[in-house]
């Protein structure tokens, strides 16, 4: 019999390192191998920590196959759905396969600048805007059809699953994590005679794509935030955002957990 391999991926705080000793001595009576570190033959992930904690590890582990769960030993948790009383439902309930696999779609960012560009990928959300807290005025294009000339602190391209992170803080739509599509939300949006941009967030179906760019006196400084995490680039020519056919995947053991999880988190 192949051995059963299962990284727990530990946020580095008192609660979750508790978790994680918990997790190794209950999943080691049950025959499983559990590792520290990130080992792409494992059977599953689990994060210990928050959201923070629960993209860390995608983004660090390049996207990986292996499916994710998560404890909530952090503050929001949208993607943790255990709590730090779960563990021995968890693994019961994991060895008896009382659980399904979710598929998440990732979004892809392609960026051009003056000698070059960039690939990036996104679990949540793609934020686009100037330096040092300046307005940016883009150009919105989807498909290739002008849609306005924006401006404004920045605009933020989600998916479903990122909907209810920084999408939801500015007013964005909550999208379900079924429907396969793109959220193209404003940041403090400026509507005057000079500029008419859309005050609400817009629903773009996942084979479009959606183009930005930077007019001439904006290019010098671009902020991409990816998931949170900000790149700055120079002289950039365009922003291109669209769904990649790459996945990652979690295993969800409530029913009923996303409306559970909206309710528990946000009302």
């Amino acid at each position: 019999m192949s051995e059963r391999i299962i990284n727990i991926l530990a946020k580095d705080d008192d609660l979750s390192k508790k978790i994680l000793l918990e997790l190794e001595d209950k999943l080691g009576e049950q025959g499983f191998i559990t590792t520290r570190d990130f080992n792409k033959d494992a059977e599953l992930s689990i994060v210990l920590g928050g959201d923070g904690s629960f993209l860390r590890s995608v983004h660090q582990n390049d996207f990986p196959e292996v499916p994710f769960v998560g404890f909530n030993t952090g503050h929001l948790g949208f993607f943790q759905e255990l709590s730090i009383d779960d563990v021995d439902r968890f693994v019961e309930e994991y060895i008896a396969g009382e659980y399904r696999q979710e598929s998440l779609h990732l979004i892809e960012t392609n960026v051009s600048y003056e000698g070059g560009s960039e690939r990036l990928l996104s679990v949540n959300e793609m934020v686009v805007k100037a330096n040092n807290s300046k307005a940016v005025e883009l150009d919105v294009f989807i498909n290739s059809n002008y849609l306005e000339r924006f401006f404004g602190d920045g605009l933020i391209v989600s998916t479903p699953v990122g909907s209810t992170a920084y999408n939801y803080s500015v007013r964005g739509s909550v999208v379900h994590p079924k429907l396969e599509c793109l959220q193209i939300t404003p940041l403090a949006p400026i509507n005057s005679k000079a500029f008419r941009s859309l005050q609400n967030s817009l629903i773009v179906p996942p084979n479009f794509i959606v183009r930005l760019e930077p007019k001439k006196r904006y290019e010098g400084e671009i902020i991409l935030l990816n998931d949170g995490e900000e790149t700055i680039f120079k002289d950039v020519k365009y922003v291109e955002i669209d769904m990649n056919y790459k996945k990652i995947y979690r295993i969800v053991f409530a029913k009923d957990s996303y409306w559970n999880n909206l309710k528990d988190k946000f009302l």
